[in-house]
């Protein structure tokens, strides 16, 4: 989901925002958004066999992408360097993960979840930094992930047990974005690397499911199949926007359009899932959207201290 690749080492922001980087952007995150509602039509599948088909199905999608660009060179390259294989093994793990815990909570009635997962994402990214790479932390960073956790107390106090889908959401992407940060490879490369090394143990876990008479795919419900197969194509062609739009657009704008997927993925949980928005959640969710206002402005200050 999700701002899943960041800007290379060689690759730095652009002063100036683009009308292509925008509108690239804004299909990722719009088509981030509107992806509850492909994975709550598959809800009877179990979540480990859709991940299973995002991995396949990617495969193809992403290769697709690269033979266009004429970038296959810098992916054997990667597969040449143990470096590179093990910083992509780190990345797919954590990336399959935040797949599974997604695809669960919104099959499974916890959109909600999710989206407040994906909300904390950003002020989880800048606690990383402060704690594994030094960076310092503003007063106004501070009082956004103090806000942060107090809505965490509140559902936590509320419903007696630790909000651990939206939490785990948190901590495996923001893991996953530091991890891929340090990737020596592009985006479009990244995404197919890590595919492609998936793509062994989720054949494996496929065949188990054949054998043991689980699988989904191909068993005369179309439905099914088109569904699965067609994960490929909503896994792989947000990424790939993203990633463009990334290299046209500032900082401070990819900031602040990543609150999109979770504002969309919240407004389908409560309107179209019908999932309860209770105290705690009405007390918690404004919380965690001024601490998101804070955190913005902070992001725009910091923008304008480095032009300066």
């Amino acid at each position: 989901m999700r701002n899943p690749d960041t800007l290379s080492a060689n690759q730095p922001a652009p002063p100036e925002d683009t009308p292509q980087g925008l509108a690239f952007a804004i299909g990722a995150y719009g088509l981030w958004g509107f992806l509850p509602l492909y994975m709550k039509a598959m809800a009877h599948i179990p979540a480990a066999e859709i991940v299973v088909h995002r991995v396949i199905w990617s495969v193809p999608v992403g290769a697709l992408v690269l033979i266009l660009l004429g970038r296959t060179a810098t992916l054997r390259e990667a597969f040449r360097s143990p470096r590179t294989l093990a910083m992509g093994c780190v990345t797919a793990t954590l990336i399959s993960v935040n797949w599974g815990i997604y695809i669960w909570a919104v099959n499974s009635g916890h959109a909600l979840d999710a989206a407040l997962g994906y909300y904390i994402n950003p002020l989880f990214s800048i606690l990383l930094g402060a704690l594994l790479l030094g960076e310092r932390l503003s007063r106004l960073q501070l009082a956004a992930i103090g806000l942060a956790a107090v809505a965490v107390a509140i559902l936590t106090l509320d419903s007696g047990r630790f909000p651990w889908v939206a939490l785990s959401l948190t901590v495996t992407f923001g893991l996953y974005a530091l991890a891929k940060k340090r990737l020596p490879i592009g985006p479009n490369q990244g995404f197919l690397l890590e595919v492609l090394i998936l793509l062994a143990p989720a054949l494996a876990y496929l065949v188990y499911l054949i054998i043991t008479g689980q699988n989904h795919f191909g068993q005369g419900v179309s439905f099914d199949t088109w569904m699965l197969v067609g994960c490929g194509v909503v896994t792989a062609v947000p990424l790939i926007f993203y990633a463009n739009g990334a290299k046209r657009l500032r900082l401070s704008t990819i900031g602040i359009l990543q609150y999109i997927a979770p504002t969309m993925i919240f407004l389908c949980a409560v309107l179209v899932f019908d999932e309860p928005f209770g105290r705690a959640r009405m007390i918690a969710f404004p919380l965690i959207w001024a601490a998101l206002v804070i955190y913005s402005i902070s992001l725009f200050q910091q923008m304008r201290h480095k032009r300066a």
